[in-house]
């Protein structure tokens, strides 16, 4: 199985995931700080690294620049609930993914198996380059074929699905209306249709998001409408 390096000054919290991530296989590194951290990559092969942003001598976003000069694994920030402009940060400096403390154990375990499918099976593959895949994160639509996948396994949506997530993902960083994507969609005026829509909306989620509750890709902008976030 994977070798995976986990960050964080606070030892309780590392022994805490290696328990989760030993039981699923993996074998664990561990490191209290950033500069840690990089030894411990610059001596073993590592396969993904768990990292938390608030940490002495090296924190994790000054860590994940480093390393991103050296390296291309994936990387999961850990980031407290109240720190949203270091998980920005955290993202735009290099890392895939990020987790918010105090966090579930087995979200977190889900996340890092999603990271490491996408690293093992996607890779830069070609398919990524064919105009007709449009790619958000770990999240493709083969519009050929279509198919889509999240971290490299298949999502099995309905028509309509596909066609309002197809229509989000084709649109990255715009808001539609619930009125929009029901006319673009259906092809029909919009006339009380909001409970319409926002069941599809929940069903993609569940379909496509590791924890539709928090999505990581397709967000509400409250009293405007739905976009799929550029990643």
């Amino acid at each position: 199985m994977a070798k995976i390096l986990v960050c964080d000054d606070d030892k309780e919290i590392v022994e805490a995931i290696e328990i989760y991530l030993s039981q699923e296989g993996y074998e664990v590194l561990k490191a209290y700080d950033g500069i840690e951290a990089m030894h411990v990559l610059e001596n073993d092969e590592v396969d993904l690294l768990i990292i938390d942003v608030m940490m002495p001598r090296l924190d994790g976003i000054r860590a994940t620049l480093k390393i991103r000069e050296m390296n291309n694994i994936p990387i999961i920030i850990l980031s407290a609930k109240s720190e949203d402009a270091d998980k920005i940060l955290g993202l735009n400096v290099g890392a895939d993914d990020y987790v918010t403390k105090p966090f579930n154990p087995l979200e977190l375990v889900a996340r890092v198996k999603s990271q490491i499918r996408r690293y093992t099976k996607l890779g830069s593959t070609s398919q990524q380059e064919k105009q007709s895949v449009y790619t958000v994160g770990g999240l493709s639509i083969d519009d050929d074929l279509k198919e889509v996948t999240v971290d490299g396994e298949l999502v099995k949506l309905t028509p309509i699905e596909y066609n309002i997530l197809l229509l989000l993902v084709k649109n990255r960083g715009k808001v539609f209306s619930i009125d929009q994507i029901y006319e673009r969609i259906w092809n029909e005026d919009a006339i009380g249709v909001d409970n319409t829509v926002a069941v599809h909306i929940r069903h993609i989620r569940e379909k496509i998001e590791i924890n539709p509750k928090e999505p990581r890709y397709l967000k509400v902008v409250w009293g405007v409408g739905y976009k799929v976030e550029k990643l």
